[in-house]
This record gives C-alpha cells, sequence and structure tokens, in this order.
C-alpha cells in the first residue's frame, strides 16, 4: 500500500522537477510509477494536485512549492483561499457583478481574482480554477470539465426616435435598409442569423454603420438612437421595461449560446471552486 508520505515525497519530486518524465528520469524509476504515486495520494487526500492535459503539466494553487498533508487538510475543510476565474465581459457586469456580493458574504474566508476578459483563456496553462464561457455550441476543450446553466438570447432593439424617424421593419430582409449596430470585429463579422417563432431561420446580410466588440459602447450607441443592434437579454432588460428601447421584429430573436463554466477536474475540486461553481449553478440562471 502506498503510503500519504511516501506519495509527498514523489509529488514533490515531480514538483520540483517540472513534469512526471523529467522526475521519473532524475529518480531512475518508470513514470508510471511515479504517475501512481501522484494518483493514489490525490485519491486518499480527495484533493487535486495536478491539472494534466495532452501538452501541459500545472501545479494547483493549493501545492505551490512542498505540499504538506496539513496543508492540503485544511484546504479541504471548508471554503478558503484564492479562486482564480475568468468571465466575458458582458457577462461579468450584466450578471455575475449582481450576484457576487452574496457570494462572497456567504463565504468570507474565500478571496476571488476575477479575470473579465472576451479572450478566451488558457485554463490550465494559466491557472485558472474556473472560466465561464457564452457559446453556440459548448464543446469539450482538451480534458476540461464543462457544467453547463442555461441559454440566452440576443434581441434586435432600437430607440424610439430613431424608429420614428426610420420606420419599424416589417421582415428579416427590411433590415439591410437600416442602420445597424454590430458587436464583433473587424474579421468576424457575419450575417444576422434570426430565428422566427415556428423556427424558421433568416439570415441578413449588413454593412453596419457601428462595429464594435463592446456591448457597452454598442448600448450607448443605441440608446443615442444611432440605429438597429442585436444585443443580449440580460444587457437590454433594464432598457425593456423603461421603455428607452423597443423590441424591433418581436417575433425574431437570436440565440446568443450556452452560458457554462469549465474547470480542469471535477475530482479533488478545492471547496471554495466547488463552492463557487454551485453558487453559480444555483444563482446565475435567474438574473440571466
Amino acid at each position: 500500500m502506498i503510503q500519504p508520505l511516501e506519495g509527498l515525497y514523489y509529488f514533490t519530486q515531480v514538483v520540483d522537477h517540472g513534469g512526471f518524465a523529467r522526475a521519473a528520469r532524475a529518480l531512475g524509476i518508470p513514470k508510471s510509477r511515479l504517475s501512481r504515486h501522484v494518483v493514489a495520494l490525490e485519491a486518499k487526500l480527495n484533493v487535486r494536485l495536478v491539472n494534466r492535459s495532452t501538452r501541459r503539466f500545472v501545479v494547483t494553487d493549493v501545492t505551490e512549492a512542498d505540499a504538506a498533508l496539513e496543508a492540503v487538510e485544511f484546504a479541504r475543510a471548508k471554503p478558503c483561499g484564492t479562486i482564480k476565474a475568468s468571465c466575458p465581459v458582458a457577462l461579468a457586469q450584466s450578471a455575475v457583478a449582481l450576484i457576487l456580493p452574496e457570494f462572497l458574504e456567504k463565504y468570507p474566508a474565500v478571496r476571488l481574482q476575477l479575470h473579465v476578459s472576451n479572450r478566451r483563456v488558457d485554463v490550465v496553462s494559466e491557472g485558472f480554477d474556473v472560466a465561464l464561457r457564452v457559446r453556440s455550441v459548448p464543446t469539450g476543450e482538451d480534458g476540461l470539465v464543462m457544467r453547463s446553466f442555461r441559454s440566452v438570447d440576443e434581441f434586435l432593439v432600437a430607440g424610439p426616435a430613431y424608429l420614428a424617424r426610420a420606420g419599424e421593419p416589417a421582415d428579416p430582409a427590411q433590415l439591410a435598409r437600416h442602420d445597424t449596430l454590430d458587436y464583433a470585429g473587424e474579421f468576424d463579422r457575419r450575417p444576422w442569423e434570426l430565428v422566427g417563432a415556428n423556427g424558421e431561420i433568416a439570415r441578413v446580410e449588413l454593412s453596419p454603420r457601428v462595429l464594435c466588440h463592446d456591448f457597452v459602447v454598442l448600448r450607448a450607441a443605441v440608446l443615442a438612437g444611432l440605429g438597429v443592434a442585436r444585443l443580449p437579454e440580460s444587457v437590454v432588460r433594464e432598457d425593456l421595461v423603461r421603455g428607452v428601447l423597443t423590441r424591433v421584429l418581436p417575433a425574431w430573436n437570436s440565440p446568443q449560446g450556452i452560458v457554462h463554466v469549465v474547470f480542469p477536474s471535477r475530482r479533488g475540486l478545492l471547496p471554495a471552486v466547488r463552492a463557487f461553481i454551485d453558487f453559480l449553478a444555483e444563482r446565475l440562471p435567474g438574473v440571466l
């Protein structure tokens, strides 16, 4: 039977040498034997010590430097320590920001590093515990675990003054004659794909007056009456309730995607990370 202290010794060798292959060569033992020791230690402690993928080796936050059994057991005891998370800008501003105070009040021993960016981070090599994503078709990412929350739609909206001046389109094809505002970069612009009440699909080619990779800027532009924009429901919900924006072609919407989270492993999640994921699953769908 592999003893915990024996497993800790081999684990620290893996950390010191920066990987299983190098540690195995230095110790003069097979890599498979070394891996079995670390896997057995992880199973004993129920803590993920090393995030592995086909190309990367990254030590988890709980095991920087020489891991001690007491430190690991303490980390398992209650949600505490630092969570490093990534979140897209619009999702952070319109939804996550509303519920974070509740999470931090519930778990006072937890610290949160929230990386707000539309850049797709590399969870393992950049040391993230979790990353929130919004994708139309979520797919697996090099060994990561995925947990989905709910789907969200985008609405076509415009200011009442703009519609009074330009008129309201009667069908998707008429959007080509309107000033439009699109969320995209210079090279990733695509036709607007709209889904009708009966599931019919319309694709509209546009020449946007404003092209921008930021929902805040686009919302300001549509509020200023510059044209028709396609924006996430969560971004414009309050504007629609207040009447400062109007839905255009309300029978049509555009599926934005599925909000989900990815993380390195289900097994041995630190309590703080598990609590954060469970909290998002409980509260995020309601504010989306």
